[in-house]
C-alpha cells in the first residue's frame, strides 16, 4: 500500500482558539490512525546536520526551512491514494486547529 508522510504545522495560539471540543475530537482522529498503524509524533526543537563532503559534522540549532507557523508534528501514514491520504489527514489536529497539514507521497 502506498505510504505518505504529513508534515502538520500548527502554533499554540491556533490550538487555544479552537473549541476544545473540536480540539479532542482531532485527538480522538488521531489515536485512531495510530490503532491503523500510523507512526505519529510530535516534534521538538530541530537541529540541522552537515557533513559536506564527510569533512566533518557540523550541527546548527533551529529549523532549515521556515514558514508561516511552525512545524507541530508529522505522521507517517499508509492509504490507496492521495485522496484517500488528504481525507485521513483531514480532521487532525493541525488541520482543524488553525494551522495546515502537508502530505508528501513517498516513492
Amino acid at each position: 500500500m502506498p505510504k505518505f508522510l504529513t508534515i502538520g504545522y500548527g502554533d499554540q495560539s491556533g490550538y487555544d482558539r479552537t473549541p476544545a471540543l473540536l480540539r479532542d475530537a482531532a485527538h480522538a482522529h488521531d489515536e485512531r490512525l495510530r490503532e491503523d498503524g500510523a507512526v505519529i509524533g510530535i516534534v521538538g526543537a530541530p537541529v540541522q546536520v552537515r557533513n559536506t563532503e564527510c569533512a566533518g559534522v557540523e550541527t546548527t540549532q533551529g529549523p532549515f526551512l521556515t514558514a508561516a507557523l511552525p512545524v507541530a508534528g508529522f505522521a507517517l501514514i499508509e492509504a490507496d491514494d492521495l485522496e484517500v491520504a488528504i481525507a485521513k489527514v483531514a480532521q487532525t489536529p493541525c488541520v482543524v486547529a488553525h494551522g495546515v497539514v502537508e502530505v508528501w507521497p513517498l516513492e
